[in-house]
């Protein structure tokens, strides 16, 4: 009996329309992916298993590290409230430039004196700048005054209390700490959050 001989197929894929789709991918995630912006006080965070996302406005974020303190508020009219009413209290004449830029920064570790030459910087140069942190002594606690006015900007701009959270470097010494939760508990407030990293479970 003869044999059939079967007609041999080519074996190769066109692979444009995966290439195509891996490539649309690829770019929706470069577009929609945010960066992680260069922060003007780096710390290394104590890690812990629990994980509960902050707030992206009404918060305020205390940093701790290396002897000094820094601060942020997120919400850019806060911000702009914040910083008019510490003006108001310091004699500091801000203007709507500065209001605007202020509005965009992010954490920042000056007295009130030297915030108009941070503000005037680039993004780039603030976090390079040499920052001494904010003064928390018992004769000029300037921290007191940023959470004070910050809390009354929330309530009257959003109608909420702001909430605070502690960004502590692992290594600092607890006595700063203690000063920083001194100062919340002389202005009733009793909850707040720790920002820690994460950390894998062990089982």
């Amino acid at each position: 009996m003869a044999k059939i001989k079967m007609k041999k197929k080519s074996t190769s894929t066109d692979m444009t329309a995966m290439c195509d789709v891996a490539f649309l991918l690829l770019t929706f995630f470069i577009l929609t992916a945010t960066a992680k912006v260069p922060e003007a006080l780096p710390v290394d965070m104590p890690a812990s298993v629990a994980i509960s996302k902050l707030p992206d406005t009404d918060l305020a974020i205390i940093t701790v590290g290396k002897g000094k303190v820094f601060f942020d508020i997120k919400g850019r009219e806060v911000r702009k409230r914040t910083l008019e009413g510490m003006g108001a209290k310091y004699g500091i004449e801000f203007s709507e430039e500065d209001k605007t830029k202020f509005a965009l920064m992010d954490d920042f570790g000056v007295p009130i004196t030297g915030l108009k030459q941070i503000i005037g910087m680039k993004a780039a140069e603030r976090t390079k700048a040499n920052q001494p942190g904010i003064p928390l002594d018992s004769l000029d606690n300037q921290l007191k005054e940023w959470l004070l006015i910050s809390r009354r900007a929330t309530i009257d701009l959003d109608d909420k209390e702001l909430q605070i959270a502690i960004k502590g470097d692992a290594k600092e010494e607890y006595p700063k700490i203690k000063k920083i939760m001194d100062i919340l508990q002389d202005q009733k407030i009793n909850s707040f959050n720790l920002v820690t990293g994460k950390r894998g479970r062990d089982f």
